[in-house]
């Protein structure tokens, strides 16, 4: 029996490769399954063949675009493919991008079905949702096996050309695409049925979602800086040596308020970056690249500022989700009001 062929992309971290490291390794062809290929082929069956799977660093791919994806393209061309899938990335930023560009291109050059996974709030979820099936995970790698069941599952109905339903049937992020479909029942009736649900108290679900935009409006600029204590927050990374607070490197689910009490300058004795989404060479030698403290007290000894508050508030931005990330605003910044702080200095990398 002749199989379905399948090609699989995915990082090197989930080709048990290196982290951070080994970001920045080339596309590497290996045959058969790797890693979560293991799943994949399981969620597959016997009808498919994973027969070969691409590894590439995900520094590698994102600082290389065009030539990453030239190599894989060349790559993947002679294992001729019935299937490529990319992950899934959960929230991974960087990879997740990556698995959207390649899927795109190998559903462009060869003309095959393509599939992704990816967490709601990846980066790559808003380049690519239009353009690919997306499968929801969850935001780490604990639901690769959930996560791997869907995917599996929407991938073989678009290799036998079957019908693709609504997202929230597939289980893949919605499109933004409409498609015309017959109800037995007037969308008339059927709204007035939902409305008067809402009315009772009763659990109902619109046929028409409207999109939830988050946005704060900004405050008025300051109208004198000289006259205002100043603090930094970031989302670089930069924390005592030893990193004390346990930081994540990425997807953090914490942030440190450290003292900088009576210091001109953040020296690399004593401070260092956890981040891992960047690369830390020239931050581990000078810290103050992403904590300015060293120009910040020019300003406050020329008096350009009132007062530098004497802390800063830090965590890391790689794969940190939105709630955990208004969840620490909504913290500290209560924190900042309390001692005075008028304006505030953002920093990332």
């Amino acid at each position: 029996m002749n199989k379905f062929r399948v090609v699989h992309y995915i990082n090197q971290f989930f080709a048990n490769i290196g982290g951070e490291e080994k970001a920045d390794i080339m596309p590497e062809l290996m045959i058969g399954t790797v890693g979560p290929g293991l799943a994949l082929q399981a969620g597959l069956g016997d009808e498919y063949e994973v027969v070969a799977t691409i590894v590439c660093g995900d520094n590698y791919f994102g600082e290389n675009l065009e030539e990453a994806k030239a190599k894989i393209l060349d790559m993947i061309k002679p294992h001729k493919p019935d299937l490529f899938v990319a992950g899934p990335a959960f929230n991974a930023g960087r990879y997740g991008v990556a698995c959207g560009t390649i899927a795109k291109a190998v559903e462009t050059e060869l003309n095959i079905p393509v599939i992704t996974g990816m967490y709601p709030e990846n980066p790559g979820v808003d380049m690519f949702r239009k353009d690919l099936h997306i499968i929801q995970t969850d935001i780490s790698a604990a639901g690769m096996r959930k996560a791997m069941g869907k995917l599996c599952s929407l991938a073989k109905k678009m290799v036998n050309k079957e019908e693709i339903l609504s997202p929230s049937e597939e289980g893949y992020i919605e499109r933004g695409i409409r498609v015309n479909y017959f109800n037995e029942r007037r969308g008339s009736e059927r709204a007035v049925d939902v409305l008067l649900d809402k009315i009772a108290g009763k659990k109902y679900e619109t046929e028409y979602p409207m999109p939830s935009f988050d946005r704060v409006p900004p405050n008025p600029a300051v109208k004198d800086i000289t006259k205002i204590k100043l603090a930094v927050v970031t989302s670089g990374g930069i924390v005592p040596q030893g990193n004390p607070d346990r930081i994540e490197s990425s997807s953090a689910t914490k942030y440190g308020v450290y003292d900088i009490t009576g210091m001109d300058s953040l020296t690399k004795d004593r401070f260092m970056t956890v981040h891992g989404g960047y690369d830390r060479a020239f931050v581990t030698e000078n810290p103050n690249l992403v904590v300015p403290l060293d120009v910040l007290r020019e300003m406050e000894k020329e008096g350009v500022i009132g007062e530098l508050c004497n802390y800063f508030v830090t965590t890391t931005g790689t794969g940190t989700s939105v709630g955990n990330s208004k969840g620490f605003g909504e913290q500290f910044t209560k924190k900042l009001l309390e001692d005075g702080v008028g304006a505030v200095i953002l920093t990332s990398t």
